[in-house]
């Protein structure tokens, strides 16, 4: 079977090069580089994109052998009904390693029609390092070589603002656009660059705060050979996800009519304020990952497909949801529900195999991050308890205990969060402290929670009656008396 590459796709187009992208894995590739292509496809975007190796370790060479094509694979449902999509990207047109080729990666900055810079350099690579030099070729962090590149767009078009950039990062931390733009101007600072190219970067460059959202697996091995005898070709950069994806940008109105987004049917916004659409997405999508894991789990359910293929499991989520989550929300209730269906629809499709307790990592910090404000803004509006937040809590409690029905669990959190729950359940097994010392106790621990949660009224109450249920009847007995 023939390698996919250039021969593969013998009239491919080359386009303007508008795109900069810093990184080649999966989640960009199956993200960014698809709604690139959509654009292209559906929109006069016209423009190609140039990938940027920004560490020293790896150097693409299967991205440079395939000529930069490749293959996203989309499963899911949509509306209901299982879709499946396979599209190839044909718009990647360098491929450069910024260590080894830092004269082309500079020259990059000449291109005129070079407009948008992307980037995914995980959550720690928008950060300064003092010890980055501006005449080291490359210094070490991504934010250091992007301002060695603008600094060098900057001088070759002699300040013109037309020349700035829309920056459209990536990375999951909070204003991930504000960040980069402050680790640049402190680059700036550091290495005493003029005050001319500070306010080139302040006026004429757009620094985009955004939010994405795809389950992106990788490499399919299970199926590969399976899908390239569907497609014609051998591709070793076949790259599976799920047709849900999301990108939320917070940007004015220049951005979002140079990106035509409104054009296509891709789940792109452009907004005024990020924040609101980050609290619904970390309330509903992982609040919902964060409930469902121990009350899931003490039912005897392993996937995340499995826990909605469950009717109680499956409709404790979709409730909590609905009638608890939704309801602290300020947004209008068919945005709420749309987004609620989305989530119960990703976590329904069949190919995306999530291990319920890989998704218990840290399960108490998680608590406290995505559920536990729900709970108290849902209490301070409603005058009562969410008693499905609260059940998920109380079934978090009764998980750490690290064995249910003579099986062992693998807890995976801080070591000093583990100690301590043994400590609290070896009380209450040797008879030294009873369940309803144990939940006051374990509420009480600020270290854990970030306050004293026993001063929620009624709450160590309710939750020591859920684990008396949940150890009396069982997990699916208690979600039918919900």
């Amino acid at each position: 079977m023939q390698i996919l590459n250039h021969t593969t796709v013998p009239n491919r187009v080359q386009r303007p090069l508008k795109v900069m992208q810093f990184g080649g894995g999966n989640f960009l590739r199956a993200f960014v580089d698809w709604m690139v292509h959509v654009l292209n496809q559906e929109t006069n975007f016209n423009g190609d994109i140039a990938i940027i190796k920004p560490t020293a370790g790896g150097d693409y060479a299967e991205l440079k052998e395939q000529d930069g094509l490749f293959t996203v694979v989309l499963d899911g449902i949509k509306n209901g009904k299982l879709v499946a999509e396979k599209t190839l990207v044909t718009e990647v047109q360098q491929v450069i390693h910024s260590y080894n080729e830092w004269a082309a990666y500079l020259k990059l900055a000449e291109n005129e029609d070079l407009r948008f810079i992307v980037s995914n350099t995980t959550e720690a690579g928008i950060k300064f390092n003092a010890e980055d030099k501006f005449d080291v070729n490359p210094p070490k962090e991504f934010p250091a070589k992007l301002t060695v590149w603008l600094y060098h767009r900057f001088k070759h078009f002699k300040a013109d603002p037309s020349k700035g950039c829309i920056l459209l990062p990536c990375e999951l931390i909070e204003d991930n656009g504000a960040a980069l733009k402050k680790a640049v101007l402190q680059y700036a600072d550091h290495w005493k660059l003029e005050d001319g190219f500070k306010n080139w970067v302040n006026t004429s460059n757009h620094f985009c705060s955004t939010l994405v959202d795809r389950i992106v697996s990788g490499y399919p091995s299970d199926r590969a050979k399976e899908i390239e005898q569907e497609l014609g070709y051998k591709d070793d950069l076949l790259v599976a996800g799920e047709y849900y994806h999301s990108w939320v940008i917070q940007a004015n109105e220049t951005v979002q009519k140079e990106l035509p987004f409104a054009q296509t049917d891709l789940n792109v916004e452009f907004v005024d304020d990020l924040a609101p659409y980050r609290e619904m997405k970390v309330r509903i999508l992982n609040g919902a990952h964060t409930s469902m894991v121990p009350v899931g789990y003490l039912a005897g359910i392993r996937f995340v497909k499995e826990a909605m293929e469950n009717e109680e499991v499956s409709s404790f989520v979709e409730s909590l949801l609905l009638e608890e989550a939704a309801k602290t929300l300020d947004f209008p209730d068919d945005v709420k529900n749309k987004f609620v269906g989305d989530v119960l629809d990703r976590f329904r499709n069949p190919l995306l195999k999530h291990q319920l307790i890989s998704i218990s990592l840290n399960s108490t910090s998680k608590f406290v991050a995505r559920l536990l404000p729900t709970l108290k803004d849902y209490y301070n509006a409603q005058g009562k308890l969410p008693k499905r937040i609260v059940f998920g809590l109380s079934a978090m409690l009764r998980f750490y205990k690290g064995e249910f029905n003579g099986e062992n669990i693998a807890l995976n959190d801080d070591k000093s969060v583990l100690d301590f729950f043994a400590s609290e359940w070896h009380k209450v097994d040797d008879g030294t402290s009873s369940l309803a010392a144990f939940v006051n106790d374990v509420l009480k621990n600020t270290t854990i929670w970030g306050e004293d949660l026993t001063q929620i009224d009624g709450l160590t109450n309710s939750v020591a009656k859920n684990i008396e249920n949940i150890e009396a009847d069982g997990v699916a007995v208690c979600l039918k008396n919900l």
